[in-house]
């Protein structure tokens, strides 16, 4: 008897395994993942009670089937470094719909995305401030905010008036050009989430489009590829097109301004100024694949609401002193900034970035 369990435990690891040309034995990925899930409790109290991390929970060492994911281009919110994840119930896909759609996700699957600094003041010490799930249930999106405690071994869901009315942390961290920032950063209410998660009136997410997938990811010295590929590789994505339009890394100084601007703006902007969101009766439409109008791009078009007589087109071709989308983007005036929401101070490298690009622009108004 125990030999007959020995060669099946022997024939199972042979026909879960497979070897390379030089017999390099590869394990196989099609073991489950060890993640705790039930759709009809989430979101739990705790974040350590979902799993999806192995070890010290403060480390962020996903178990297998959970997933890092890094847009091309992402939302800045005030400095915050961030690590992201994806998890789906085994058996299920998420679809491709358009470049520019977010991924057609099924019920269950949770975007896990944890906001730190790694260079708090006084001594450049790591914090996790917050975790924030997104879990697809049958009747659509919901949020679940966790804040983390000051020792960094669980992260807590905020409920009630708690989670209806948003909190702020006070931090002083380091930028990489040695800069040292104080702020008062903002922890989101719901409301705060669905106002830029809205779209045709539902929640959903904004950085799982396939254009902002579309590039490399290292996931390990030896596992480095396009992360949509990873995907169908890991059987949560059924398949994508060969050629996608998709965004670039608007830090990357080798691709073209107007590019890396566009880019920029569909990551911070387009969630609301897109048809169907918080922000679709203005004019501007700056979702990546609407911006090559530069006119959906404010170009020559006057504001709604002018800053000045001098400043009142949206941008000013060669002049970004007289841009209202410049203007905006430095402000940290809650009746004047843009984004309206997820930052407290102004993104010093986005707004060179805007400036480069108006400074570029050599159209006449009339």
């Amino acid at each position: 008897m125990k030999k007959i369990y020995f060669l099946y435990i022997v024939s199972l690891f042979l026909l879960f395994s497979c070897k390379e040309d030089d017999g390099t034995v590869i394990e196989s990925s099609i073991s489950g993942s060890t993640v705790n899930f039930d759709i009809n409790a989430v979101p739990y109290s705790k974040l350590s009670t979902y799993s999806f991390f192995s070890g010290d929970l403060k480390d962020l060492t996903p178990v297998a089937k959970v997933i890092p994911y890094e847009p091309a281009s992402s939302l800045f919110t005030d400095y915050a470094l961030k690590k992201r994840f994806i998890w789906m119930p085994e058996g299920t896909k998420a679809k491709y719909e358009e470049d520019g759609k977010t991924l057609d996700f099924p019920v269950g699957t949770t975007l896990i995305k944890n906001f730190y600094y790694n260079t708090l003041q006084p001594n450049n010490t790591t914090k996790i401030i917050e975790t924030r799930l997104m879990i697809r249930k049958s009747t659509g999106w919901i949020f679940a905010e966790y804040i983390w405690n000051d020792a960094q071994t669980e992260a807590t869901l905020l409920t009630g008036e708690d989670f209806e009315s948003g909190s702020t942390q006070s931090i002083t961290f380091k930028k990489q050009n040695g800069d040292v920032i104080s702020t008062d950063y903002r922890i989101p209410s719901e409301d705060n989430c669905f106002a830029c998660h809205r779209l045709d009136g539902k929640a959903i997410p904004i950085g799982t489009k396939p254009q902002n997938l579309n590039n490399i990811y290292n996931y390990s010295t030896t596992n480095i590829k396009n992360q949509l590929q990873k995907l169908v590789d890991e059987g949560y994505l059924a398949s994508y097109p060969a050629t996608i339009n998709s965004t670039v890394d608007y830090h990357d100084t080798s691709k073209p301004v107007d590019i890396r601007l566009r880019s920029y703006l569909d990551a911070n902007c387009s969630h609301c100024h897109q048809q169907n969101a918080r922000c679709d009766y203005r004019a501007l439409r700056l979702q990546f694949n609407q911006t090559t109008n530069l006119t959906n791009l404010g170009v020559c078009l006057t504001a709604a609401e002018p800053v000045s007589s001098t400043i009142s087109k949206i941008v000013a071709p060669g002049n970004y002193n007289k841009s209202v989308m410049h203007y905006r983007l430095q402000s940290t005036d809650g009746s004047n900034m843009m984004p309206l929401l997820g930052r407290t101070v102004v993104h010093d490298e986005g707004l060179l970035l805007v400036q480069e690009w108006i400074s570029s622009l050599t159209q006449t108004c009339n």
